[in-house]
């Protein structure tokens, strides 16, 4: 083999790599972006209070409810092939928020094309992980996937930031539209790379996909709109008890399944209980807060949209930062030492932090702000690569697409609860979020939420560390 030709076969990987996390950018810039622009659209298109949660929830509750149907799109259509569906979809989905009427139409127009962006991320996730892990040897593996995941944090990091930026310096619209060239970069980068695209022609069940997205889809609307239907109304209870009820039928179905569409079996493995129950309850508290945090900064301080994106980065880069050295502490410790290192700084942090909101100092937050970071961060690397490290190798695809969903689902759970607190005690006749008390209660209940995430953590994480074997797919 000549030398070109050998230096072209090792680069690509790289190439790979640099167009799955294209796609990867857009899927973290929004879970953080938008945040930061919510004030301003309220005011321009405009958007109720209650849409205003939606625009956020929407998009987080289309990926964790399709996240599991997008891997198995992967497997039956090739990876390559669901990624490509994704970008495209969640650019043409961006391009339709980007063009949004004013007016009483622009709502629910806005919240469909955001459920639209939700599912193109939810085929884009799980695909370009898959793609990445399939085209580096295994002694690359982990360098690669380490870059993988330090990229997305970055964006996720810059997202509130470029929102704040981008909506100060030009309109909230650009927010969306800048997803647009980063999806046909991406599409043109694959096309040129051609990573294998290995299918196994076998359809996903789309009727248990239809009833995950139903039975949650019914859960949030009762809990988020609660305040507004009012919460023993029909619709109210008649909403969570349903939602509930098919969730439940679809986990007892998928437990007997002898092709699930979410192995939920895997919660039996010895150790996984714990980290997918930590990893749901910390995601649950963290959306609430970059969403609240961000709407306090503007409408009770009265930040700008850039002064706000920019005041909200030490929670994001704590979370980082705590992720980096979560990641290293596993390594040597095993599971325990960082997620219960972790949940106390945060529930301590978070608590402090919701006192600060009861004042009009900035300053008084860093604090808190700085501690809740480091600690969640510090649980939500382990707590993954744990629960995937656990499962058998044959089973590692399934366990992925497990704690995507639940990731994902702890993420809307958590708006929906924070969002109801807010609206339940803010006072009649206010615009949302205006009032600190609110706020700073929906904090309470966030660090609450990482109380229990620790008295349960204590109990249930395993005291086995992991050795080299075991994480290879045998015990150990």
């Amino acid at each position: 083999m000549s030398a070109a030709v050998m230096d072209q076969t090792s680069r690509k990987p790289w190439l790979v790599l640099i167009a799955m996390t294209g796609g990867l950018s857009m899927v973290m810039l929004d879970q953080t972006i938008v945040t930061v622009s919510l004030p301003t659209m309220m005011r321009d298109i405009p958007l109720s209070a209650g849409g205003a949660h939606w625009v956020v929830s929407a998009y987080v509750l289309a990926m964790a409810a399709l996240v599991a149907l997008g891997g198995r799109v992967g497997d039956w259509l090739g990876a390559v092939t669901a990624f490509r569906i994704g970008v495209i979809l969640f650019f043409v989905a961006s391009c339709g928020c980007g063009l949004v009427p004013t007016g009483g139409h622009g709502e629910p127009i806005l919240l469909l094309f955001r459920a639209l962006q939700g599912a193109g991320a939810a085929l884009m996730l799980p695909a370009s992980q898959s793609v990445v892990t399939s085209a580096f040897p295994l002694e690359m593996r982990g360098r690669a996937l380490a870059v993988y995941v330090g990229v997305g944090q970055i964006f996720l990091a810059i997202g509130p930031l470029l929102g704040g930026f981008l909506t100060e310096t030009v309109s909230w619209r650009s927010v969306f539209w800048l997803n647009v060239p980063v999806g046909l970069a991406t599409l043109i980068l694959v096309h040129l790379v051609k990573p294998d695209n290995h299918a196994d022609g076998k359809p996903p069940s789309l009727p248990i996909a239809a009833l995950l997205v139903a039975g949650m889809a019914l859960f949030i609307l009762g809990v988020q709109e609660g305040p507004n239907f009012g919460w023993s109304s029909p619709m109210t209870l008649g909403s969570i008890i349903v939602g509930l009820l098919l969730l439940y039928w679809l986990v007892n179905h998928q437990w007997h399944s002898s092709d699930p569409l979410v192995d939920v079996r895997l919660v039996a493995v010895p150790g996984i209980a714990g980290d997918l129950l930590v990893l749901t309850l910390v995601q649950a508290s963290m959306l609430g807060m970059v969403l609240y945090g961000t709407l306090y900064l503007q409408n009770v301080l009265h930040f700008t949209p850039l002064a706000a994106g920019a005041a909200s980065l030490p929670l994001i880069l704590g979370i980082a930062v705590g992720a980096q050295v979560g990641g290293r502490m596993f390594d040597h410790f095993g599971i325990r030492p960082p997620v219960l290192i972790g949940l106390t700084l945060a529930a301590i942090g978070t608590s402090a932090w919701a006192l600060a909101l009861l004042g009009s100092n900035y300053l008084w937050q860093l604090p808190g702000m700085l501690l809740a970071g480091l600690g969640l961060g510090l649980v939500q690397s382990p707590t993954g690569v744990d629960a995937l490290s656990r499962a058998p190798e044959a089973e590692r695809n399934q366990m992925s697409g497990l704690i995507q969903t639940l990731r994902q689902t702890g993420g809307t759970i958590g708006i929906a609860m924070t969002g109801a607190v807010v609206l339940t005690l803010e006072p009649a006749g206010s615009a949302a979020a205006t009032a600190r008390f609110p706020i700073a209660a929906a904090f309470g209940l966030s660090a609450f939420v990482l109380v229990v995430a620790l008295a349960c953590a204590w109990p249930l994480l395993s005291r086995q560390r992991l050795t080299v074997t075991a994480r290879d797919g045998s015990a150990g």
